[in-house]
């Protein structure tokens, strides 16, 4: 197979492409004589590319030629998601851009409509100097930066994590070891190689460590899932990566018919992480492709965040370890399994620090929690990274804190969760969490009961948040629900729709639901790792900003925040 692979379509030789080892190291020599070229040592380099192998010589060119590489997305239709980028593009002062002849056009564009006058664009599958004329220029060490991983929060400017060359070796390494990957495993995905967990949990480890790295077109598998498991089957992927939602994509679409064609026997590990794992999704998969081959012990929820490189805890070689804990604990920040007629709520545990420090603190005391608290998830270790790019202020306050008893320092996840029999069970997001009456509530909760009880928003997005007196409203806390819908279901519909979401989070989880929009698909703005958004999407509620399907809002809501009363569906 090579190093490097390329697959759009599993069953289409002619649509894929290959690097062996020998190649991959010309091609990247070669283009890092231009790069010499034209930068300094430790100059930025925009990586922007279209799915295929050219992502991966440039990626190994910015090592061999000292720059630090800054991976990111194509700039997208979406004004957004060009802004954001061209935000990276200035706090990292990037110089040159690398795409492909593919790519290059819609880049150039898009840099000059940005104005960005000091970027020069350059095609790697041009034709460089031949790669012997190569000669090294600077010599790596385990402290120089190797790339800025920008963080795909919602809120404020993009931060670039400053990933060093050490961090990623730790991090590869403990990818490799938790997995127990060997040498003669491959590893392969549809992740985007700009996200880290396509980047540093299958690419790095399976070109460096194990026997190469296929990467397939993610649009082939959102149009058609069941080519990702066609592919593991198709090229012997023995370890894969994504995003809850790919397992649940799968679960959704992938036919009966398709199942019968599939062996998955050799699929060793698949890692769930980047966004919660649910676990439905979890034991929904092992039990569906159990039928072609597929172990329930190659499913390994994982932990893990661009601060700390990637991967923070993982256990292998064991069914998902979910847990039925206790609800009205939960909501009083405790965490223990639920006796008999207790209302309960199923988490999956992830396992155990590969090679960090993890701790459970309090974040207003910093008191450090012992196993069964919940609170905020510190780390600290040879994974977590220098910090934030040209950003001491956050970078002190994020990578600085210190424990009431002055450990430290550590770095703050924003992630809340708890120990239980020596697992990290993550519950939310700090910012996300709906403080209501004195009891914790976390929005995915909302949002995956409605979805588990409304089949007509069922593989589609929400954002629940909450809404007060702080954002210059009279009325008391409240929910909102924002969530996608296809439009087909009409006006009519849809009201009763919305009506019974209301309902549903009156009657499972006691609050009050303020309003109920419905966008289109598409409408909830996600990470690039699939994250919602609710911070971004809770702004653009209180300015107005949407273009709902339909409003069904609390008349008192509307008036306090400007509006002009209850919009019915457009």
């Amino acid at each position: 197979m090579g190093a490097v692979a390329f697959v759009r379509d599993p069953l289409q030789a002619r649509d894929n492409a290959s690097l062996s080892y020998a190649d991959l190291d010309g091609r990247a020599r070669s283009t890092a004589v231009w790069l010499a070229e034209h930068t300094e040592p430790g100059d930025r380099v925009l990586l922007l590319y279209p799915p295929g192998i050219e992502f991966t010589v440039a990626f190994f060119a910015c090592l061999f030629a000292g720059l630090i590489a800054v991976p990111g997305p194509l700039p997208g239709r979406f004004r957004h998601e060009r802004r954001r980028l061209a935000g990276m593009a200035r706090d990292a002062q990037a110089t040159v851009l690398l795409s492909d002849r593919r790519g290059l056009p819609e880049v150039e564009k898009w840099v000059a409509d940005e104005g960005l006058t000091q970027v020069v664009c350059h095609s790697t599958d041009d034709e460089d100097t031949a790669p012997d004329a190569w000669r090294p220029r600077t010599k790596a060490g385990p402290d120089r930066i190797a790339l800025l991983q920008y963080t795909s929060g919602s809120t404020g400017s993009p931060k670039g994590v400053m990933v060093r060359h050490g961090n990623l070796l730790t991090n590869v390494d403990s990818v490799v070891r938790s997995l127990r990957l060997e040498a003669t495993h491959h590893t392969g995905g549809w992740i985007p190689l700009y996200h880290d967990m396509g980047l540093i949990g299958l690419m790095l480890p399976g070109v460096l460590r194990c026997g190469g790295y296929v990467q397939m077109d993610p649009m082939t598998f959102l149009r058609r899932p069941h080519q990702w498991l066609r592919m593991m089957d198709a090229f012997d992927v023995n370890a894969t990566a994504s995003p809850d939602f790919g397992y649940e994509l799968c679960l959704r679409r992938v036919t009966d018919e398709q199942l019968a064609d599939l062996d998955l026997s050799r699929v060793y590990r698949a890692v769930s992480g980047s966004e919660p794992v649910r676990a439905h999704t979890v034991t929904g998969f092992a039990e569906r492709f159990a039928a072609a081959g597929f172990r329930p012990d190659a499913l390994v929820p994982m932990y893990g965040l661009a601060e700390s490189t990637l991967l923070v805890t993982g256990r292998s070689g064991r069914t998902p370890h979910v847990v039925g804990v206790d609800v009205p604990a939960l909501e009083e920040s405790a965490l223990r399994r639920a006796a008999p007629g207790v209302p309960s709520r199923d988490l999956v545990g992830c396992g155990s620090s590969v090679d960090l420090r993890v701790r459970v603190v309090d974040p207003d005391s910093g008191e450090t929690l012992p196993e069964g608290r919940i609170g905020e998830i510190w780390l600290s270790g040879p994974s977590v990274t220098a910090g934030y790019w040209a950003n001491p202020e956050a970078t002190t306050a994020t990578f600085g804190a210190l424990t009431s008893d002055g450990q430290g320092p550590f770095l703050r996840t924003g992630d809340v969760g708890g120990l239980l029999d020596g697992d990290l069970f993550v519950t939310g997001r700090r910012k996300d969490v709906l403080v209501l009456h004195g009891r914790n509530i976390h929005p995915q909760d909302i949002e995956g009961e409605l979805r588990a009880q409304h089949e007509e928003l069922a593989g589609l997005h929400g954002a629940a948040f909450a809404v007060s007196g702080d954002d210059g409203t009279a009325l008391q806390e409240s929910v909102v629900v924002l969530h996608e819908i296809r439009g087909h279901w009409g006006a009519e519909r849809m009201a009763e729709i919305a009506s019974a979401m209301k309902l549903t989070v009156a009657r499972e989880f006691g609050v009050p639901v303020g309003a109920v929009l419905l966008l289109r698909p598409g409408g909830i703005r996600r990470t690039t790792s699939g994250k919602v958004e609710r911070s971004a999407m809770r702004s653009l509620y209180l300015t107005r900003a949407l273009e709902p399907l339909l409003t069904s809002e609390d008349p008192q809501l509307t008036v306090a925040l400007g509006g002009s009363g209850r919009q019915e569906a457009m």
